[in-house]
């Protein structure tokens, strides 16, 4: 029966393993460089954190109500006093 693989597919297998194996890993160098430079990059620019804005965001909805509230009482006032 006649060999159907020689040693020269074998090393050309072997090589494009090691080729994945090596781009794999360039792949992970470099999302970890990008990822750190892009932190810096955030940290130097005086960017909010997701969680602060919407720590603020949720202390403006409730101002918003409170002064809501607020001119409704007003308005309310208003009219006992022109109804009087």
């Amino acid at each position: 029966m006649p060999q159907t693989r020689g040693p020269i597919f074998d090393d050309f297998a072997r090589l494009m393993t090691d080729a994945a194996g090596m781009a794999q890993g360039v792949k992970r160098e470099v999302d970890t460089v990008v990822k750190t430079q892009m932190e810096r990059l955030l940290s130097s620019m005086d960017v909010v954190t997701r969680e602060e804005f919407e720590a603020v965001r949720d202390m403006a909805v409730l101002a918003r109500e409170e002064n809501d509230k607020l001119a409704r009482k007003i308005a309310d006032l208003e009219a006992k006093l022109a109804g009087k």
